[in-house]
């Protein structure tokens, strides 16, 4: 039996997640080159990148449908490659599409997987039970699987993965698709089994509600990990890069909103010698300056005093749209 010692980051034994150099060719093609990163235990950690990236494939070698060509990789310590039914047995899959079988209603289609892992009697009627209502799908135990819209057939998915409770997910895509309120309850569901202490990698392209619900984030493109962070870790590295060290050390992202046309504010910033990289973001105009509160405060003071009807004013939280486009650059494999 193969495991993985190495503590995680965060508590006492390994990581929930963890690949270590993990290649996979296609042919020729390198689908996948030496991805490196771990998730520790109750986290949820976001797995964003372009169509094409790796995602996909990564997450199915973790979920032991694919062999990595090289490198390895563990989930709650096992190996995928060495223990694939141990980590079976630890992980629930959801992938971004799955089929389903004529006939069957939603409380049988989740029968057959409960029945799959074991679960047997008492054990099993449990399991349904729970996993159907935590789904809301205890109304349409009798619906057929085929018969369902597009956020039911997720919520079906999403039990699918639940049904052996298991510690560890993977969820590819879980909101394709989804209409803005089946957006919203799949998030409040995983916000759920976050604090129930389910460790999650989630791929999403709708970075706003990544952002909202994850702990870190990982970009992948054409196949490498590009970073790996929360996204203010992720920004503040890039600025580092962008800047001389001890000069970004001294200087702080903002953001102000005016009543009126904000090329009026952009313009008198632009001026200003302690201000740079103005530019529009939205509504709000964002832009470097001293991170002295003092001299932040003296600034917005000269802007009223110049006409400038302030709205709102302040330090600028960084935004994980902002960190995919600086990381990525848009490179397909």
């Amino acid at each position: 039996m193969s495991s993985l010692e190495n503590g995680s980051l965060s508590g006492d034994g390994p990581p929930a997640i963890q690949l270590n150099r993990i290649t996979r060719y296609f042919g020729t093609s390198k689908a996948v080159d030496e991805i490196t990163f771990h998730v520790n235990r109750g986290e949820v950690f976001g797995y964003i990148g372009p169509n094409g990236a790796g995602k996909t494939t990564s997450m199915r070698i973790l979920a032991t449908l694919e062999s990595p060509s090289s490198g390895e990789a563990w989930v709650d310590g096992f190996s995928v490659v060495d223990d694939p039914d141990r980590v079976r047995f630890r992980l629930g899959w959801m992938p971004d599409d799955f089929e389903t079988y004529p006939d069957v209603n939603c409380e049988e289609y989740l029968d057959f997987f409960a029945r799959s892992y074991g679960l047997r009697g008492k054990e099993r009627r449990r399991s349904l039970r729970h996993v159907m209502g935590f789904t809301q799908l205890d109304q349409m135990a009798n619906k057929p699987v085929d018969s369902l819209s597009k956020g039911m057939k997720q919520r079906l998915g999403l039990g699918r993965a639940l049904i052996h409770n298991p510690s560890v997910l993977i969820l590819d895509e879980p909101a394709a698709g989804l209409d803005p309120r089946a957006r919203i309850e799949l998030r409040e569901m995983i916000g759920q089994l976050a604090d129930e202490g389910k460790s999650m990698l989630v791929s999403s392209h709708i970075l706003t509600e990544l952002a909202e619900m994850c702990d870190r984030v990982g970009i992948i493109e054409k196949g490498r990990m590009l970073a790996v962070g929360s996204v203010d870790e992720i920004l503040d590295s890039l600025h580092q890069a962008d800047r001389d060290a001890s000069d970004q050390s001294r200087r702080s992202s903002m953001f102000v909103e005016t009543l009126n046309d904000p090329k009026t504010a952009m313009s008198w910033l632009s001026q200003q010698p302690e201000v740079d990289s103005v530019s529009l973001q939205g509504s709000q105009v964002a832009f470097f300056c001293s991170n002295e509160r003092e001299q932040q405060s003296n600034l917005q003071s000269q802007m009223i005093t110049a006409g400038i009807p302030v709205v709102s004013y302040g330090q600028r939280k960084a935004t994980l749209e902002e960190a995919f486009l600086k990381v990525t650059k848009g490179r397909v494999q």
